[in-house]
């Protein structure tokens, strides 16, 4: 007499593989779709920012194409707190942990901010010409005379009474935490006599991870916190103060290295002749 044996099911064994696999060819038609809008509205943008005359035009129009493409692509933006920008001029320092912490800075504070980006995005066919005809402040890291022409430029448009954008880590990569923070920002907000406002930016991280390219839809919260006025700290004390209170509030851990005494190029208050001070970083 035959017996009938249970066989494995074909149908149950290949569901994950089946999954797996549509998960990846929809996240890759979404990755072409999400680049591919970004593309284009970086050419419209490129374009009315070449024609636009005026500056806070061509700011709005930039922040109006963020927002767009941030909802387009799946990417929920909740700004908290934005009724603590001060009214005046201000700096503004944000940790940096992904590729998408520009766009939504762009789209989540006001048109009056100027962002302070490295020198190798002013190069960039297309995006270069955006980032300037938008008031963009580049810096150069890799040579000291680069750096500290840049930091003039950055500390007189402080002292103009300019609002402006910082990353203080200054880059991002895959280790989850919060990096030490450079001084330039502070330097900035001390010369200008202009609050520090902290922001921390949760979840852009979880959306677009160092080493890709394109981001996964979710939620993103930009947190404003208090400002933290100069009334005559120092810029180290700024510094401190304002990554404290981003660490507190951010939910991932402090990488900072333990402190030593460096050399770093400020600017000298009598002459604006770049000098070499003692600074703890």
């Amino acid at each position: 007499m035959r017996t009938n044996s249970p066989q494995p099911s074909v149908a149950a064994s290949d569901r994950p593989a089946s999954r797996g696999f549509a998960l990846r060819s929809a996240h890759l038609v979404y990755g072409v779709y999400t680049l591919t809008l970004l593309a284009v509205l970086i050419l419209v943008a490129a374009l009315l920012a070449f024609l636009l005359p005026f500056l806070s035009w061509r700011r709005s129009m930039t922040r109006s194409l963020a927002r767009f493409w941030l909802l387009a692509s799946g990417l929920r933006v909740r700004v908290d707190g934005l009724a603590r920008l001060p009214e005046g001029s201000c700096v503004l320092v944000a940790n940096h942990a992904s590729y998408l912490d520009g766009v939504v800075m762009k789209a989540a504070l006001p048109p009056r901010f100027s962002f302070v980006i490295k020198r190798e995005a002013a190069d960039m066919p297309v995006l270069g010409l955006l980032l300037r005809r938008i008031g963009s402040e580049f810096v150069d890291r890799h040579t000291s005379g680069g750096r500290q022409r840049g930091a003039r430029r950055v500390v007189k448009r402080a002292e103009q009474g300019h609002s402006l954008v910082f990353f203080p880590e200054g880059t991002f990569d895959s280790q989850v935490g919060l990096k030490r923070f450079h001084i330039g920002a502070f330097v900035a907000a001390t010369r200008g006599n202009v609050p520090i406002v902290p922001a921390i930016i949760r979840g852009a991280r979880r959306s677009m991870p160092n080493n890709t390219y394109v981001p996964w839809p979710g939620r993103i919260v930009v947190e404003i916190r208090e400002p933290v006025p100069c009334n005559g700290r120092s810029a180290e004390q700024l510094r401190d103060e304002s990554r404290r209170a981003i660490l507190e509030r951010l939910g991932e851990p402090d990488l900072a290295p333990a402190r030593s005494a460096t050399r770093a190029a400020v600017i000298d208050t009598a002459d604006a002749q770049p000098i070499e001070v003692s600074r703890l970083q």
